[in-house]
């Protein structure tokens, strides 16, 4: 879960505020202590944390619920807005032909983020290369190139060279006019030097790029302000990438120096994979952190995972009542191509993940992947027409994808089950109108 502690927090307060008997001036200077207290646990600078609970305060004692909405949720709702302010405005990278310098200390994630933003273009349409232009750390050459290969993109490095700037136009010059987003790994050092800085503004100078992004560890703490500030006067950075928000880390300080510098957060990482690398939204950011959800972002991963299938004929044969194992294994790809579930639980309103146990999502998702695998062991004609699966067949698919018979019985069980259920949204003339409304498939 990101920032797992402030949420814990933050959810708690908001909690003491709907279960209250009366919203009074106590109630709301002791919301306020707490959300100080849950903040300032969690790194967030005390200026900003300052600035938050006073303008908290004023608003929850001065202003009236609009029409329609209780005192509870009007100071709910301040609390929000106020949360989101301090995040400042959103922004996203424009999906066009681009160059952008990645820069950030050692061991921030800054390679790492590379890979994932390569991939994040690529899955956009556009054509992503990665320049390895770290010339001064033995290892980053290879660990660039391994990621390029990971993520399938062209990659451009020099070990022998240990000129940055010439590493740098040597890939640009190379790759400007096959590829659409040029992407730059820059040397990081241990902390902030005279080389470092001058080293920067020399490949700033010399490659031009569009946009100057910082990487951040979560886990920086205080320290994070006056990295970005740093790296800000150098180049003047355009956005900021938060890196292992995944982890145990508080977060707070690396959040609250975006807001130092006025950069905009643009993305976040979220784990070691390359798809875990989400574009940052304060409103949804904040909506998650508080127990609300993030179907915006759950919205955007489902789309991303159907690209390419044909997910408007699938839905439309379902909708119909014809329903196969085909159709089944198709929702199972798309569910696992927007990652983990407890990732997606986490998206979900209501406190999704709180209800369910990780080891109950974990067994899930292991079934789901061992239902996927009995249905690779199946012949074309079975998956068309499971009834055709029995005795003698089980025995054949069970061997065939290494499992025993009863999963294979629980796989046909739990296929008839999502059958019945199909048939029951097809059969409700008014749900399934609605349902293929909602999916923009027409009536």
């Amino acid at each position: 879960m990101v920032l797992n502690d402030l949420s814990d927090s933050l959810k708690g307060t908001l909690k003491k505020i709907a279960n209250a008997v009366y919203i009074d001036s106590k109630l709301i200077k002791e919301v306020v202590r707490d959300i100080q207290r849950a903040l300032l646990q969690s790194d967030v600078n005390v200026k900003l944390v300052l600035t938050l609970s006073k303008e908290i305060e004023k608003r929850a004692l001065q202003e009236k619920p609009p029409a329609g909405m209780s005192n509870r949720e009007h100071v709910i709702h301040i609390v929000y807005d106020e949360l989101v302010n301090i995040l400042g405005k959103s922004r996203e990278l424009p999906i066009k032909k681009q160059i952008i310098m990645m820069t950030g200390l050692y061991g921030q994630g800054k390679t790492t983020s590379c890979g994932k933003l390569a991939s994040y273009f690529k899955k956009r349409g556009l054509r992503p290369v990665l320049i390895a232009g770290d010339v001064h750390r033995p290892a980053a050459f290879e660990q660039l190139k391994q990621i390029a290969e990971k993520v399938k993109v062209p990659f451009y490095g020099d070990k022998n060279e240990k000129n940055a700037v010439r590493v740098v136009n040597d890939g640009i010059n190379k790759f400007k006019r096959n590829s659409d987003v040029i992407i730059v790994d820059t040397s990081g050092r241990h902390k902030l030097e005279d080389v470092l800085i001058q080293e920067m503004k020399d490949i700033f100078q010399n490659a031009k790029p569009d946009e100057k992004l910082l990487v951040i560890d979560a886990a920086m703490g205080q320290q994070a302000g006056t990295q970005a500030k740093a790296f800000n006067d150098a180049v003047d950075i355009t956005g900021i990438i938060l890196t292992k928000l995944d982890g145990t880390a508080k977060g707070g300080g690396a959040l609250s120096a975006a807001a130092e510098v006025g950069a905009p957060i643009l993305f976040i990482g979220t784990g070691e994979h390359s798809d875990d690398f989400e574009t940052f939204d304060p409103a949804s950011f904040i909506s998650r952190i508080l127990g609300m959800g993030d179907i915006k972002s759950l919205l955007e991963k489902a789309e991303y995972s159907v690209k390419g299938k044909d997910a408007e004929k699938t839905a439309k044969r379902m909708m119909s009542g014809k329903f196969t194992l085909n159709d089944m294994y198709d929702q199972m790809d798309m569910l696992s191509g927007m990652g983990p579930l407890n990732k997606i639980a986490e998206m979900l309103p209501g406190n999704f993940t709180g209800r369910i146990k990780n080891v109950d999502m974990d067994s899930t998702e292991n079934k789901l992947q061992k239902f996927r695998v009995i249905m690779d062991s199946m012949t074309k004609e079975e998956m068309e027409n499971p009834n055709l699966v029995r005795s003698a067949r089980i025995k054949r698919i069970a061997r065939g994808s290494g499992v025993e018979n009863k999963d294979v019985k629980e796989l046909l069980k739990y296929y008839n089950m999502t059958k019945r259920m199909m048939k029951g949204i097809s059969g409700n003339r008014k749900m399934r109108k609605n349902l293929m409304k909602q999916l923009q498939f027409g009536n």
